[in-house]
């Protein structure tokens, strides 16, 4: 049964399957992403109106933070739900709520409406934002994973990762657009609410696609084979989320780590660099959207090169050139924005994001092959999302916090760079996972020994060594 399971799709079937996976990617993240770039933008004016402008930008951001939040509970929910059920199901469910809270947000009044209600309704939506992308990625980059190859897997799990810099591609390009053609005062009044009603239309687009794909086959056998093990021994299976944490604890702390500098520098340079490009340096929104938007397409393109290259020199290797890239860039990277000239800031962004691509380009696979089939969907997802909490939640708001303190870049750029060498000690204690086939991964015990075929869950299969 691993046999077939192993088998390697046909290349028009895995193509769709990564399109199926890009797509709802893309549109969740263009949804979360669009959320931040309103926080920094209009969100401060509409639902804060009665602070000072910093105070309700880090208000709003304070909402954007929520969203975090509730990810590592979409995390446990979607991986324990997507361990048993299958990865297609629950990538449906995810999407139809993240677009539905997005179109919402589209619609909502304003604090002149509705007064302190409308934050409070604002928040709600984000929460869930939050919970249905914390189980969007993981069961996106599984089912790409698992329909693969271990020789090119790094390549072709790294696509649906590229739905981040599209999102945000997406996202701030209608952004972009809009406040270009628009007034300030027609873009506050009614001009912001335009993408997230679009929201609704890619949604269906999304659905049309992802409904099309078939369940992943090593899923498809790891279910068949704990299905026969329960009848042979009239035994309860043990809930993902348990063998997760009895089997992979080394595992799941170490993808903690690796998020630490990815998902901060991330929105360091995407979404704090619109208050910190119209505050400290005093240049245009328009200004600091354009340099976002080119650098994201950049970021689109490199990633899977990144991929390629975690399939042949390894996905450490790789991360580790951007989590030291990304530390060393940071100083280098507020210093050209202070400029105020669009060609440094465009420079300083894309380079940040071309070094953040190397990190996040083989997330995927290394994240997928760290974990056993029946708890890989649970694994992966609260490996990321937890570390999501620490990380990418409350760096736009402490990065503003800092400026509002300290008035100055240099306590962000040595933040960063803390993340950065947080991320590097755990990819230097992490072992390597190139070549593994998916479909031979069991559960095992962070003692090194090959588990018995009582300690195995689901199946006591061998773990290649890396």
């Amino acid at each position: 049964m691993a046999a077939s399971a192993s088998a390697p799709p046909t290349p028009s079937s895995l193509k769709r399957i990564v399109a199926a996976s890009l797509i709802g990617t893309t549109i969740e993240w263009y949804d979360f992403f669009l959320y931040g770039s309103a926080a920094a933008l209009v969100f401060n004016k509409l639902f804060f109106p009665d602070s000072d402008p910093l105070v309700g930008t880090l208000l709003s951001f304070l909402t954007y933070a929520v969203g975090f939040a509730a990810r590592p509970i979409g995390a446990l929910v979607f991986g324990h739900f997507g361990d048993r059920v299958g990865r297609k199901k629950l990538l449906v469910l995810s999407l139809l709520m993240m677009g539905g809270a997005t179109f919402a947000i589209g619609l909502m009044p304003t604090h002149a409406t509705i007064g302190t209600a409308a934050p409070v309704l604002l928040t709600v939506l984000r929460l869930i934002q939050g919970f249905a992308l914390g189980g969007e990625w993981g069961g996106a980059v599984l089912l790409v994973s698992e329909h693969g190859d271990a020789e090119r897997r790094g390549f072709w799990a790294s696509w649906p990762q590229t739905g981040a810099p599209a999102g945000q591609l997406l996202a701030t390009g209608v952004l972009s657009a809009l406040t270009a053609l628009l007034s300030d005062a027609a873009f506050t009044s009614w001009g912001w609410r335009i993408p997230f009603l679009l929201s609704g239309v890619l949604v269906l687009v999304g659905l049309w696609i992802r409904l099309s794909v078939d369940e992943s086959p090593v899923f498809k056998a790891a279910l068949a084979q704990a299905e026969q093990r329960k009848s042979a021994e009239a035994a309860t299976e043990k809930t993902p989320i348990v063998s997760v944490l009895r089997h992979h604890w080394r595992d799941v702390l170490v993808a903690m780590g690796a998020r630490m500098a990815e998902n901060i520098s991330y929105y360091v340079i995407t979404a704090f660099i619109l208050v910190y490009a119209t505050t400290a340096a005093e240049v245009s929104k328009q200004t600091a959207l354009n340099a976002v938007l080119i650098g994201s397409a950049v970021h689109f393109a490199v990633i899977p090169v990144w991929g390629a290259l975690s399939d042949r020199i390894g996905r450490r290797p790789v991360y580790l050139i951007g989590a030291v890239g990304v530390g060393a860039w940071m100083f280098p990277f507020f210093t050209l924005i202070d400029t105020a000239s669009f060609g440094n800031m465009l420079l300083a962004v894309t380079v940040g994001l071309v070094l953040h691509g190397a990190m996040y380009a083989p997330q995927a696979a290394f994240f997928s092959e760290m974990f056993a089939t029946r708890m890989r969907y649970s694994g992966a997802s609260i490996g990321a999302q937890f570390a999501s909490v620490a990380a990418g939640a409350p760096a736009p708001l402490i990065a503003t916090a800092l400026l509002a303190d300290y008035d100055s870049s240099t306590p962000i750029a040595l933040y960063v760079i803390a993340s950065a060498l947080i991320t590097v000690v755990a990819i230097v204690c992490a072992r390597e996972t190139r070549q593994r086939d998916l479909a031979d991964v069991g559960a095992e015990p962070d003692s090194g020994k090959v588990p018995t075929p009582r300690q195995a869950d689901p199946a006591p299969v061998r773990t290649p060594r890396a």
